[in-house]
């Protein structure tokens, strides 16, 4: 394993719960495993080791973000390699079961791991017949496995039951075999995600719990427990991936727009989404906009919230990069960047236009408001506060008019309940404030102790 565990770069997207991988063949060439249509990173990656990426590798059609494949082979020439079953209409090394590419003195073998989606490939690594490790993509992840219900519930159960013959394909693998998944924590493609981000054969052996199910039928009803909701776009990227993202000729640039730009663009359907912190969004913001802080988990919440066939503006804070917002944005599949409010608020003010505000409160202050948390069921099953009503922030939109009047929304730490604030904001409701705060705040502020399950779901 030395040549792999000195050669091989891991690159996570902390905000999707992801890591691309950078391998460096030894020659002056590199493979790239999984990457984004953000190639920022793996560009810098390639750069400070003075690397041409030669091979484009992705191990299934991605859901949460675009494939960054397709530009790396229009950049730099690199051979893509994917899966003949995924039928690709863009150039591609179309791949099955057992082929292998020769990668310059290391051989790269693909192995049908089907579950995560059908056309699943992983990636065994070879140093002539010495297995180095294997990049596992959404199939075997660390202490657990993919979800399987990506294609739709009448699949979920049929993909699953081919997600444990794959892992246990894998796992015969010989135990010092290293485990480069694309999936991890943070991931709404885990189920559920773990802490660490590689492993190998044999720790997966001992530490995955999906491993220790006594048959297929245990496997099976463990995975699908543990299956969660997940953003809305993820519906729609498969197919892109599978057609090809458009290749970019030029960076892609967020203009500069007056004032009444962005009340044009208001009137005609577009949507202003505001990246500041949280805190400046309650002190002041166009009514109306919906607050998405500009943070690693800003993409996700953008895709599973708005649509992308509308036209998006952006407020954001004096210092913050423009640049984030767009690849953030752009490689899951939202182009219709109109561009960012020039001056910001107070050039928006300076115009004569009005200004909402939002009460942001401490744990001390929120009274006897109703309690809304806006976490994921998971984590407020881990414990939250009595009596509170779970309304999860992805489903939010659908149950805005349900959800109760002047309530205090909460979530971990404030974003996600800025963001559940703005949206009751738009649908309606008045007097929301949002907590500055967690559940143990507001916890220790009343004199209450968190509680466990989920008795409380939705009004």
């Amino acid at each position: 394993m030395g040549f792999a565990d000195d050669h091989l770069i891991p690159l996570v997207d902390e905000g999707l719960g992801n890591s691309a991988y950078l391998l460096d063949l030894g020659d002056g060439r590199a493979l790239a495993v999984d990457a984004s249509r953000d190639l920022r990173a793996l560009h810098a990656a390639a750069a400070r080791r003075g690397l041409h990426i030669a091979f484009a590798a992705d191990t299934h059609l991605h859901a949460d973000f675009l494939s960054g494949a397709g530009q790396l082979g229009h950049d730099t020439g690199a051979t893509v390699l994917a899966s003949a079953a995924g039928r690709r209409t863009f150039p591609h090394h179309a791949l099955a079961d057992g082929d292998e590419v020769d990668l310059g003195g290391l051989t790269l073998r693909a192995l049908a791991t089907p579950g995560h989606t059908d056309e699943h490939l992983s990636f065994l690594l070879l140093d002539g017949n010495r297995e180095l490790g294997v990049f596992t993509g959404g199939s075997l992840i660390v202490n657990s496995a993919a979800r399987t219900d990506l294609l739709g519930a009448g699949r979920t159960e049929e993909l699953a039951r081919a997600q444990y013959r794959s892992i246990k394909r894998l796992t015969k693998l010989p135990d010092e075999t290293a485990v480069w998944p694309t999936h991890g924590a943070g991931s709404f493609c885990s189920a559920p995600p773990g802490t660490e981000r590689t492993t190998t054969i044999g720790a997966q052996k001992q530490a995955n719990p999906l491993l220790a199910a006594c048959d297929e039928d245990a496997f099976v009803s463990q995975l699908l427990a543990s299956l969660g909701t997940y953003p809305a776009y993820f519906d729609r990227l498969g197919e892109i991936n599978r057609r090809g993202p458009a290749v970019l000729t030029a960076e892609p640039l967020l203009p500069a727009l007056t004032a009444q730009q962005v009340r044009t663009l208001i009137a005609d359907g577009g949507h202003v989404v505001d990246v500041r912190p949280a805190a400046e969004y309650a002190a002041g913001h166009i009514p109306g906009s919906l607050s998405i802080p500009l943070r690693d988990q800003f993409a996700t919440w953008l895709g599973w919230l708005l649509p992308d066939t509308a036209p998006l503006v952006f407020v954001t804070a004096d210092g913050q990069d423009l640049s984030e917002i767009v690849w953030q944005s752009y490689k899951i599949g939202y182009e219709r960047l109109a561009g960012h409010l020039d001056g910001g608020i107070p050039a928006w003010t300076v115009a004569g236009h009005p200004l909402a505000s939002t009460a942001f409160v401490t744990a001390d202050q929120t009274d006897s408001r109703p309690y809304v948390d806006v976490r994921q069921e998971s984590e407020f099953a881990a414990g939250h506060v009595p009596g509170a009503v779970n309304i999860e922030l992805g489903g939010l939109p659908s149950v805005a008019s349900d959800a109760p009047e002047g309530a205090v929304v909460a979530c971990g730490h404030g974003e996600r309940a800025m963001t559940a604030a703005s949206l009751l904001e738009r649908a309606g409701h008045r007097d929301v404030a949002v907590l500055d705060g967690g559940p143990a705040d507001y916890a220790t502020a009343h004199g209450h102790k968190l509680v466990q399950g989920t008795e409380d779901i939705r009004p």
